[in-house]
């Protein structure tokens, strides 16, 4: 199965875009197939890279977070470093952009994005005494015969069930009842923001004493298209007060949704609830998002680098225990629902208050969930 789902989503169009950076005194990235045209100085070396996918740093999704969470870490303590970005795409390109950033002196090699998983498997092997660390996907081969983490490798997943159950639960204790749920592929990561998504609107209806009602829908891609749209603006027609949408792209056109709606309204009636990273600067519409805390496990996995514990030859989980998934509240558009308020049920999660259901063999909530104040529709 995990095998099946690497292929359905390399097979996918869409990129996880990571993030890019920049050394000290360096602005210019460096790109394999043209090095003169991001020259360096004779010399110079850069101990901590960055290899992007074909985003930017300032993508304000995985290029941007992770990029963060290395610069401060590199500031705090006095490391150079740099960021190297590949001028297409594919496991070549990748490989050969890893190996430049190797060429300028990296010590350690951040690779953001399950693009990476092939690439950082010939590169493990390659360079054994580099290290790497891959957010969002496991090393494997060409053909995902041969799922191999080296020693020197750090795989980083996320538990994406705890941050949709922190935004569901947000949402309803701020007074909505009527919600929806947009993912792209029905892919594990989606499918476990999903039933945590789900959860968490339960768990908040039953302490209000409400019923609540959500719709439910995977598009089969992560593209932001005509059809994704029109879907969620029937939502929002229909009563819909806030919809996740939850899949790269697809998140677009459920914004575009709620923004034509809101506009036709003259009033705040359409919400939306981003997705990975704070996307409250990808439309008005956003109150807030089920993020995974980029910047904080990459400082984590560089400092353990540096302290002589890098969890290398094995995957690390982040979750709320150490700080890394949460839903956004710096920027968010509650209406009631405060700080203290998220701080308290985060807290409650961390506890252990609610073991969160999120085995993905059933991607459809209204069968996989037991509810008690939620009726969930699922849209095939």
């Amino acid at each position: 199965m995990k095998k099946f789902i690497s292929l359905v989503m390399c097979l996918s169009l869409v990129l996880t875009l990571v993030a890019c950076g920049q050394n000290q005194t360096s602005s210019a990235s460096a790109e394999p197939a043209a090095e003169s045209e991001a020259p360096q100085a004779s010399g110079e070396s850069f101990e901590l890279a960055l290899v992007t996918d074909l985003g930017t740093i300032d993508d304000k999704s995985f290029n941007q977070g992770a990029w963060e969470g290395l610069v401060k870490y590199a500031q705090q303590n006095g490391k150079t470093y740099k960021y190297y970005q590949p001028q297409e795409a594919g496991t070549n390109a990748y490989f050969e952009t890893i190996e430049l950033a190797i060429e300028g002196g990296a010590k350690l090699v951040v690779c953001p994005g399950y693009l990476f998983e092939e690439p950082v498997y010939l590169a493990q092997q390659s360079y054994p005494d580099i290290h790497f660390v891959l957010l969002d996907g496991e090393p494997h081969n060409a053909d995902y015969s041969d799922y191999v983490t080296g020693t020197n490798t750090m795989p980083i997943l996320y538990q994406e069930d705890q941050a949709g159950f922190l935004a569901g639960y947000a949402a309803v204790k701020d007074g909505n009842t009527k919600l929806g749920f947009m993912g792209g592929m029905a892919v594990p990561a989606v499918i476990r923001f999903g039933l945590g998504y789900v959860q968490g609107i339960d768990v908040a209806a039953k302490e209000l004493g409400v019923d609540c009602e959500v719709v439910y829908n995977y598009t089969g891609q992560f593209a932001a298209t005509p059809e994704a749209q029109s879907m969620a603006a029937s939502w929002y027609n229909a009563g819909t007060q806030v919809v996740f949408g939850c899949g790269g792209a697809v998140g677009n056109s459920v914004m575009s949704a709620a923004e034509g709606k809101n506009q036709q309204e003259g009033s705040f009636v359409a919400k939306v609830i981003g997705v990975d990273v704070d996307q409250y600067s990808e439309s008005d519409t956003v109150i807030t998002s089920a993020m995974k805390m980029l910047a904080n496990s990459v400082y984590d996995a560089i400092s353990w680098y540096y302290d002589g514990t890098f969890k290398g030859g094995q995957t690390t989980v982040f979750n709320v225990q150490n700080d890394g998934v949460g839903a956004a509240m710096d920027h968010a558009k509650f209406d009631t629902f405060t700080k203290a308020d998220y701080d308290e049920v985060y807290n409650r999660l961390k506890n252990g208050e609610w073991d969160l259901m999120n085995n993905t063999d059933n991607a459809d909530p209204s069968t996989a969930l037991t509810l008690s104040n939620t009726k969930v529709t699922y849209i095939q």
